[in-house]
């Protein structure tokens, strides 16, 4: 079980080739760190706002946001309560339910652009603006690096994630009930590497500010382009 309340730059490598599920299940190959008030990337650098409220909550929930007015991008929250951090979701490769994942992304050329992308990502899972908040429920994994079932036997649930999705979360099951986020971390670490962070504009998007993880050569990760001059 990982940590959540560490740095997210600790915790970022570790979160690579981590399987997060929905109704739909996808492998981690990219993340971004940040780290709230110590960051000028970050949402929560000039402090809490009731946008950002929730990256300041307890480790262990999503913090999702809307960007560009058309897409929610989706956070794992890290560090403790009242102290903002999180991982951005930045890519991964849908590992099972295709299907599904497809009917959310008609527009993806091939399953490969599924998920390559934080609101693609995002997308691919169901998830919106309702799931900001949400617990995110580990498990012990049955996966390896690469989202392949081990055959460990069942999962143990770890139930130390306060959350509890609302009753407005868009997402439900078949029989009505509200789908669980959960995350299942490899015992075995997948090779990583670091650069800048993708379209972060000023100091954040700088080398000083390297805290994009991703596991090199992998297929799934989204393309580098670096943020827009400031006017």
């Amino acid at each position: 079980m990982l940590d959540l309340s560490g740095d997210p730059c600790d915790l970022g490598p570790k979160l690579l080739g981590a399987v997060i599920r929905t109704d739909v299940a996808i492998r981690i190959v990219e993340v971004e760190a940040y780290r709230g008030e110590q960051d000028p990337g970050s949402h929560a650098y000039r402090g809490k706002t009731r946008r950002n409220a929730s990256m300041f909550g307890p480790p262990g929930h999503l913090y999702v946001y809307f960007i560009y007015g058309m897409h929610w991008s989706a956070n794992l929250v890290c560090w403790p309560e009242g102290r903002a951090g999180g991982l951005l979701l930045r890519a991964g490769e849908v590992v099972e339910n295709h299907e599904a994942a497809r009917k959310r992304r008609p527009a993806a050329k091939s399953d490969r652009d599924l998920a390559r992308g934080p609101a693609r990502l995002a997308q691919a899972l169901g998830i919106d603006g309702s799931f900001d908040g949400t617990a995110v429920h580990q498990q012990r994994s049955s996966v390896d690096r690469y989202g392949q079932r081990s055959g460990l036997g069942e999962n143990h649930v770890d139930e130390s994630a306060t959350g509890v999705l609302g009753a407005d979360t868009a997402l439900v099951t078949p029989t009505g009930d509200p789908v669980r986020v959960e995350l299942e971390v490899p015992s075995v670490r997948a090779p990583w590497t670091q650069g800048p962070r993708v379209g972060v504009s000023g100091e954040g998007g700088s080398e000083e500010y390297s805290w994009r993880f991703w596991i090199p050569g992998d297929r799934h990760v989204s393309p580098y382009r670096p943020g827009k001059p400031a006017r």
